[in-house]
């Protein structure tokens, strides 16, 4: 650029940019060239009101880009906001504009590597989340088979729903006869698949201490996914 100017967000910046625009429709003189995206980019909307060259200069740019480039220059002031005399208007914004290859106007710059290795981080994370969905259940049948004969049917089954943990639903259940006067007792649970192993539940919890006062040992009779 053929011109330095301070910060663009002081109002010092935007005197120098107000006073250097004086008679100028454009940063290098009568047509848009990148130094007007740069300056562009760099400038608060809302700080040109107190700055009528720096205004006029701000709408012009916003009328091409909006013309050149639909959708990408997103916000920028068009309605009634002529370009000054001597600027190309709107619709024929494209005709007039620089030569060369539309990244060449590109309002935002080149996104260097880091930009870019964290927004496919980003996008990344944003598909693992979408792609989350709520965690599968089961329904299980399990026998509880008691020491003997003279095992206490109503303690072993109080024992069993005693077990508590994350994830664990207990259901309905009844004694069933197995021969020579036992009973085992059938009953029915729910689990969230991915907070209760069955495994570690039987060998762990009900066929471990205290549990095994009552609990000889436990079969799955049925394992069916909800």
């Amino acid at each position: 650029m053929a011109i330095s100017f301070s910060d663009l967000h002081t109002e010092a910046g935007l005197k120098s940019l107000e006073e250097f625009l004086s008679g100028k429709t454009y940063i290098s003189g009568d047509q848009l060239t990148k130094d007007d995206i740069k300056v562009y980019a760099a400038i608060v909307e809302n700080s040109c009101g107190a700055f009528p060259n720096t205004s006029r200069w701000y709408d012009c740019v916003s009328s091409h880009l909006a013309a050149r480039f639909p959708g990408k220059a997103v916000g920028v002031r068009t309605a009634g906001q002529a370009c000054p005399p001597g600027a190309a208007p709107a619709e024929e914004a494209k005709k007039d504009a620089p030569e060369g290859d539309d990244d060449d106007l590109d309002l935002f710059g080149d996104e260097t590597e880091e930009e870019k290795k964290a927004s496919e981080e980003r996008e990344a994370a944003v598909k693992a989340s979408s792609k989350k969905k709520e965690s599968g259940k089961s329904s299980i049948l399990l026998d509880v088979k008691p020491w003997d004969d003279e095992t206490d049917m109503k303690k072993l089954e109080e024992t069993v729903r005693s077990i508590e943990m994350p994830g664990l639903f207990w259901g309905a259940s009844k004694l069933v006869p197995v021969g020579y006067g036992i009973k085992k007792l059938q009953i029915m649970m729910t689990i969230v698949d991915d907070l209760v192993s069955v495994d570690s539940l039987v060998e762990e919890q009900l066929t471990a201490e205290p549990a095994n006062e009552y609990i000889q040992s436990c079969d799955i009779v049925a394992f069916n996914k909800i």
